[in-house]
């Protein structure tokens, strides 16, 4: 393949529109996002074509073209969703398809979270040399281990693609890839819930709802100011201040002088919206006050949780799944809150795709109900296993 590394803006407009004639794009990005609201694009290198396009992120400031032209192709990356999330987030836009190969080995028994070397190694018998994983992508100029680096990165995605897709194909699972690979390329997926933000402050499942609407009116103005100042939420209002807020109810600016670790650079910038915040929160009707978060399962709950994660794990091991990728444990203490009955219940509350609702929804509400418990069978072969037990009549669990 040919290797161009992209410094200017002419540059790379035209490889962009080299992108024009082709239906996928190879595609990976580095960046920091230690001390940024969003991450902070270094690099960006794609394959297109027999051309592998290495940009400098931190002199072709404008990827709107690549944003455009990405618009109508399928793009093939690995762990693809942080990549799509500063497309999503610049330029509120992405690819019309995506096939990430993370997501695609999972299905193909590799477990949840296979690196790309290790995935390379097997699927096409190359060995990565990864001695730039923790790199400064900020360094220019980029050294040649650098370059070297970036290539690797990219330029194997499409054999193992292409051999990921075959077996997907043999496997029969092609459409349950499809499904969750449709995600990816959802806007929607990209965008916090606004009126969630406060549900991440350690405490608020403590918080009465009065309480909740003040810390929901803070975590709003957190955001704000973390995006207007592309700095994290932690350098504008760390967590714990943001409880000692709610507590302290303060009516002025001089009143957050009692917080030590509101500096008074913090309160002279903004501490009067804090301020504004805390009343807004105060007077809100008790109708639009935020209802309390359910807190974690009791003992009987957790234990629910864990017979439905039993039930999950043997499924998942039935089919070569990662038990994660089949149901994440969220969605099985939803439903040990809820107890929803019939499968057609359980499928909406778990917000199951159809291929995981084929695959758990009938055995859960089996499990529910108490028609089916659950054995460890084998053991005298040495071949343990979880096995279901249909139950009848009087056999049924109590």
């Amino acid at each position: 393949m040919n290797v161009a590394l992209i410094e200017d803006q002419a540059a790379f407009a035209g490889a962009c529109e080299q992108i024009a004639g082709i239906e996928r794009v190879a595609l990976d990005t580095e960046f920091h996002n230690e001390r940024s609201y969003a991450p902070r694009l270094m690099v960006l290198q794609m394959v297109v074509g027999e051309n592998v396009f290495i940009v400098d992120a931190l002199r072709v400031r404008d990827l709107q073209p690549l944003a455009d032209a990405l618009a109508t192709k399928t793009v093939v990356g690995h762990a693809l969703q942080s990549d799509l999330k500063i497309f999503a987030d610049r330029f509120d836009r992405l690819p019309t398809a995506a096939f990430d190969t993370q997501l695609a080995a999972a299905f193909c028994g590799y477990g949840m979270s296979i690196s790309l070397a290790d995935l390379v190694n097997d699927v096409v018998g190359v060995r990565l040399r990864k001695s730039q994983t923790v790199s400064d992508w900020s360094s220019r100029p980029l050294s040649p281990n650098q370059i070297e680096y970036l290539v690797d990165d990219v330029q194997h995605l499409f054999p193992v693609a292409n051999a990921l897709r075959l077996r997907l194909v043999e496997t029969g699972r092609l459409g349950w890839f499809e499904e969750e690979a449709r995600a990816l390329v959802d806007p929607a997926k990209y965008r916090p819930d606004p009126e969630r933000l406060y549900l991440r402050i350690p405490g608020a499942t403590r918080m009465n709802r009065r309480e909740l609407g003040v810390l929901r009116e803070l975590a709003l103005l957190r955001d704000a100011l973390a995006r207007e100042r592309d700095v994290p939420l932690k350098f504008i209002i760390p967590d714990d201040v943001m409880s000692a807020i709610v507590h302290l109810r303060p009516a002025s600016r001089d009143d957050l002088a009692q917080l030590r670790r509101l500096d008074a650079g913090a309160r002279k910038s903004f501490g009067d919206r804090i301020v504004q915040a805390v009343a807004h929160g105060l007077v809100l009707r008790d109708e639009d006050l935020p209802v309390r978060p359910k807190r974690p399962p009791g003992a009987e709950r957790e234990a629910i949780v864990a017979c439905l994660g039993v039930l999950v794990n043997a499924i998942a091991a039935e089919n070569g799944l990662p038990a994660g990728l089949l149901t994440p444990r969220a969605a099985l203490e939803r439903l040990a809150r809820e107890l929803p009955h019939g499968a057609e219940e359980i499928a909406r509350t778990l917000e199951a795709t159809p291929w995981r609702a084929a695959l758990v929804a009938e055995p859960l509400d089996a499990l529910l109900s108490g028609r089916m418990a659950l054995t460890v069978a084998g053991t005298e072969s040495g071949d343990p296993h979880v096995a279901r037990v249909t139950m009848t009549g009087g056999d049924q669990a109590q």
